[in-house]
């Protein structure tokens, strides 16, 4: 993985050459992360990397709603006071 600023990703011919590696970049001035640019030649893997982690944090929230429903049932004609 390779580092470089906003100001180095503008220029065409600095961008162009990153075909093969991801670029980390990072904000110049104020020295923070602002993202990832990953090549077209890598779009495919790294969109199934990002599907899996979609997909975690969704199974992990409903098993986060599936405990709260256990603690705080809804009995039959009971109203509930909602998800702790």
């Amino acid at each position: 993985m390779i580092e470089a600023t906003l100001a180095e990703i503008r220029k065409p011919e600095t961008l162009y050459s990153y075909h093969d590696e991801i670029v980390h970049i990072i904000d110049g001035r104020r020295k923070e992360e602002v993202g990832f640019f990953v090549p077209k030649s890598m779009a495919k893997e790294f969109s199934v990397f990002i599907e899996n982690i979609e997909k975690a944090k969704k199974r992990s929230l409903l098993e986060r709603i599936a405990k709260a429903q256990v603690i705080d049932p809804i009995e039959e004609g009971a109203v509930s006071d909602g998800i702790v």
